[in-house]
């Protein structure tokens, strides 16, 4: 399994490419716009992208998903989950697949299980990632780690207050809080040793 991590500093945000060593598959999380990046690490480890998802509606940056997924021909997966004033506009048109609790898929032997974790927003999704190679090997079919968005970080969990504070969304506060308790509280379930 590879896996590459991406930072922004002046944004503050981070974005993922992680890809199967066996079948040169790979998965593009939370692009940013700026999509050279992925284009050249992805050549670099001899990759393709074929997947590509974000955690969230963004609102403090531009997504690079729909530039990256028609540069590559990539697969798009968007939540489905928040109800219908939190779904993506424009996923029909750029035939992606609507995922939610429950539903995953393959990147080449890496297994992508989705978690709805709202609280940051309503529709935030988290991604658990097993090395299914691994786990035949070792007998043990255990996630090794979760891309948790703006839902967990390490030692912090995201701000539920963000849309009715910034975005003037009046009575989203109280309401995102408690999603995010119930959030963290299904969290507690999940192996100790997940990378973050």
């Amino acid at each position: 399994m590879i896996l590459r991590y991406f930072y922004d500093d002046t944004l503050a945000q981070a974005s993922y490419l992680l890809g199967c060593a066996a079948t040169g598959e790979a998965l593009v999380v939370d692009p940013a716009r700026a999509i050279a990046p992925y284009l050249v690490a992805a050549e670099k480890q001899g990759l393709r992208i074929t997947h590509i998802t974000e955690t969230h509606i963004h609102a403090d940056f531009v997504s690079g998903s729909r530039e990256l997924a028609s540069a590559t021909g990539a697969r798009l997966f968007l939540s489905r989950e928040g109800g219908d004033a939190w779904q993506y506009g424009w996923a029909h048109e750029a035939n992606a697949t609507l995922v939610g609790e429950g539903d995953g898929w393959m990147v080449g032997n890496i297994r992508i299980d989705v978690l709805h974790t709202p609280g940051h927003t309503p529709e935030h999704i988290s991604f658990l990632v097993t090395d299914t190679a691994a786990t035949r090997k070792n007998n043990v079919e255990a996630p090794i780690g979760i891309f948790s968005g703006d839902f967990l970080f390490a030692g912090d969990v995201g701000r539920p207050d963000l849309l009715e504070r910034a975005a003037g969304m009046v009575g989203t506060k109280e309401v995102g809080a408690r999603d995010q308790f119930r959030s963290v509280q299904l969290a507690k379930h999940l192996p100790d040793f997940l990378q973050i």
